[in-house]
């Protein structure tokens, strides 16, 4: 059996030096840990996990953004991004790190940190017109190879049962229609949403504001996601959400794959 995790760490050089990395991967033997929004390249910060290969992708401004693999089984080939040339006000995306692809024997895995909409939704338009739409392509041309695993923080809550408070949240960035078109899009062209698929009943949480103890409380977000293509349906034994995992504002998730 497979463990993969996904966890966005919000820092990895933070979670470090809280020992809550180590603490997780001692705890759940991950045999690969896809990691998002690192804010570090390689290098810097102080890892002592000899049994894993590292993978990165980071930002090229400092501090910012970036992913990285951590994987005990080593893979064919590492890719980093997507064929793109998407650019805003804030930036070129192709240097923020955001998508990092490792081909295995059985498929491909792709770790994802997503572009937030931004509070006063100034990304929407680049989600909507351009990222969904290139990063769903990008997906479904690995597919034509292998199947894909595709997991990370998709800034993104599908349906009203993924959010706390849905209603007053629907012209909200993470919750606004056309952020959610783009996860209903991934579903529709063939992509299984592993927890939902497992627990469609479940109200659970992946990420908590820093505000009015929303975490103590539960108020909450689901927008950290593993998707596999439907041809890895009946290999998807178990898909988890880790809320009591500290360290970060997001809880890791995992699946489990029998392959």
């Amino acid at each position: 059996m497979l463990k993969i995790f996904s966890w966005n760490v919000n820092g990895i050089r933070s979670v470090i030096n809280k020992g809550a990395l180590q603490k997780f991967i001692d705890e759940y033997h991950p045999d690969i840990l896809c990691l998002q929004e690192t804010k570090a390249k390689q290098g810097q910060a102080e890892i002592d996990l000899p049994e894993y290969e590292e993978l990165w992708n980071s930002a090229t401004r400092p501090g910012y953004a970036g992913t990285a693999i951590f994987t005990k089984i080593k893979p064919i080939m590492i890719k980093n991004d997507f064929s793109m040339n998407i650019k805003d006000g804030f930036g070129d995306l192709s240097e923020e790190g955001r998508v990092l692809t490792a081909e295995f024997n059985k498929f491909y895995l792709v770790d994802v940190y997503t572009p937030n909409s931004k509070p006063d939704l100034a990304r929407l338009s680049l989600r909507e017109k351009e990222w969904d739409p290139e990063f769903l392509k990008y997906l479904k041309e690995l597919e034509k190879t292998k199947p894909v695993v595709v997991c990370g923080d998709f800034n993104a809550a599908h349906e009203e049962i993924d959010l706390a408070r849905p209603k007053t949240n629907h012209h909200s960035a993470g919750f606004t229609d056309e952020e959610r078109k783009g996860i209903t899009n991934l579903i529709t062209a063939g992509f299984i949403d592993t927890f939902r698929f497992l627990n469609p009943d479940s109200v659970r949480y992946t990420w908590w504001t820093h505000w009015g103890k929303a975490r103590e409380n539960n108020v909450g977000w689901r927008i950290d996601y593993f998707f596999i293509s439907k041809s890895l349906r009946d290999k998807l034994k178990s898909a988890e959400i880790y809320e009591n995992v500290m360290g970060s504002d997001h809880a890791p998730i995992s699946i489990e794959l029998e392959v």
